[in-house]
């Protein structure tokens, strides 16, 4: 009876500062949303590094087209997320 949960796929690289803020307001949103997060690293896909290089960090559930690009706060998380799930 237990699905998989969805992934909220957090676009990072190592190193990032941001990303590490992000998480902070990610975190506390994924029991609520039933997600699990999925670290992508940019740097490992060639496309991905160009498309969002300096865009880091960003969240989405796995179109590219529409993602939540920092900065973004836990209020406007929740709402980017109720939109799509």
């Amino acid at each position: 009876m237990s699905g998989s949960k969805k992934s909220l796929i957090l676009y990072t690289t190592l190193g990032c500062s941001l990303c590490e803020k992000a998480k902070v307001e990610i975190w506390p949103l994924l029991g609520k949303f039933h997600l699990q997060l999925q670290p992508m690293d940019i740097a490992e896909d060639e496309q991905l590094l160009t498309r969002f290089g300096k865009r880091i960090p960003l969240v989405g559930l796995g179109n590219l087209e529409d993602t939540c690009d920092w900065p973004f706060d836990r209020e406007a998380l929740t709402v980017w997320l109720q939109q799509r799930l």
